[in-house]
């Protein structure tokens, strides 16, 4: 990313991002500097020569504009602007192996010894990092990923299509025994420029009930939540099958939309939604972890429930 031409068909703004930000390898390179305090280590470490790991922190520096290493004989020390770019891009790194994990599981493969079916809320926001933690645990455990919503994921497992599910709904899906694993809010939120986000007074159960939404659609966790704390009346203004979908249409001010607080952290840090309060509504949930009645999970469904848990 850090020398090569960005994917022409990239939206500006990813291919501005594509100068801006070192390419994985790179960040790795720093990481291990940092743990190893010595770049021949580094260099050594993740595979490269030490002039190409000179010349890639170099590249870097020159690249966000500051430095990061401070080279001696006795070894080399990150800079302070270089701690604070290596904390950064640890981040990056265990989000890319998160993703990494998440996407491996998705892959159809025969071999599986783990079948997982997910709801998306869980599937899109929590399981990647469980699944690293399983690989960390189990290297040799092939996992599948299959996501969909609650409905979907207690027919899966029913059917024998999945081993473990996680649903986010009210009720157990009948056949199912389960485990509570987390809590969840669902909450209201809007684009800035919609008269709900910048009113003073908390929304009142009726007017969230007669304001058309952008919600998921029926057979949803979320859906069901929102459908009991409104006695079955919220009005959709768009039904959507996925949270990502229900999120980005209410960025672009299609609407006010009802998502988990897990899903929208990032949007409302950077004020492209905007959190509406809500009097008298409980939104709460929790989160489980399901599994046919009389099959208790074992193997790696129970290492991957116990790590949900911890």
């Amino acid at each position: 990313m850090s020398s090569a031409q960005p994917d022409p068909s990239l939206s500006p703004a990813a291919a501005s991002l594509a100068h801006r930000v070192p390419d994985l390898g790179a960040l790795e390179l720093l990481l291990a500097v940092a743990r190893l305090g010595s770049l021949g280590a580094a260099a050594r470490e993740v595979g490269i020569t030490q002039p190409a790991a000179s010349s890639r922190i170099r590249s870097m520096e020159r690249q966000l504009g500051v430095a990061l290493v401070d080279r001696s004989p006795r070894g080399s020390r990150l800079t302070d602007a270089g701690a604070l770019v290596t904390d950064w891009a640890r981040r990056i790194v265990e989000a890319a192996e998160a993703f990494d994990a998440g996407a491996q599981a998705l892959r159809d493969r025969r071999d599986s010894r783990l079948r997982v079916a997910a709801s998306m809320t869980i599937a899109e926001y929590l399981l990647p990092g469980w699944l690293l933690a399983l690989r960390a645990q189990r290297p040799d455990t092939a996992v599948s990923l299959l996501a969909g919503n609650s409905a979907a994921v207690a027919a899966r497992l029913l059917s024998g299509e999945a081993d473990l599910g996680f649903v986010e709904g009210l009720t157990v899906p009948t056949g199912l025994d389960s485990v509570v694993i987390a809590h969840d809010h669902l909450i209201v939120v809007t684009a800035p420029a919609h008269p709900w986000a910048r009113r003073r007074r908390p929304l009142a159960a009726a007017e969230l009930a007669s304001t058309p939404l952008i919600l998921r659609e029926k057979g949803s966790g979320t859906r069901q939540v929102l459908d009991a704390a409104l006695g079955g009346l919220a009005r959709p203004l768009i039904e959507l099958s996925s949270t990502t979908a229900v999120k980005a249409a209410a960025v672009s001010g299609a609407g006010p939309a009802v998502l988990s607080e897990l899903a929208v952290g990032e949007e409302m840090a950077m004020r492209r939604l905007v959190r509406v309060p809500v009097a008298d509504v409980s939104l709460a949930r929790d989160l489980r972890a399901v599994w046919p009645t009389g099959h208790r999970p074992v193997g790696p469904a129970r290492d991957l429930l116990s790590l949900t848990r911890g």
